[in-house]
């Protein structure tokens, strides 16, 4: 798998849509980010997990997930190494990091960021009576 692989996989699941986040693509759905491909010339693409996720991941898997290092890493985020991993693996660690992301936009209970269109300025103007 590479970045093309995880960009295509990340945009197949519903709702998804790439962003860009300090100068790295990334993916979200409902406005918020799920997964990113900020490490990608090293070889990896992120996933924003739980750490129970990440610790079952990386159990399973240590030669294709790592935790991100530092305080990222130790919130859940997780590195998926794109040589190592297959298409179901790649799809399945998307999958769950879209829906955990899906699950805390339920929760938060706050509707998608969505940009208005701007409004004509006629009907911004309020009319005398």
């Amino acid at each position: 798998m590479n970045a093309n692989d995880f960009r295509r996989i990340a945009l197949s699941l519903e709702g998804a849509e790439e962003g860009s986040h300090m100068g790295a693509a990334d993916f979200r759905v409902g406005g918020k980010i799920f997964a990113t491909l900020a490490s990608q010339k090293e070889g990896y693409g992120n996933l924003m997990l739980t750490l129970e996720q990440q610790t079952l991941f990386v159990e399973e898997l240590p030669e294709v997930f790592l935790p991100i290092k530092g305080g990222w890493g130790r919130m859940g985020m997780t590195h998926i190494r794109l040589a190592a991993a297959n298409e179901d693996v790649l799809a399945g660690a998307l999958r769950t990091a879209w829906q955990l992301r899906i699950e805390k936009n339920r929760k938060s209970g706050k509707k998608p960021r969505i940009t208005p269109k701007a409004a004509p300025a006629k009907n911004l103007r309020r009319k005398k009576r």
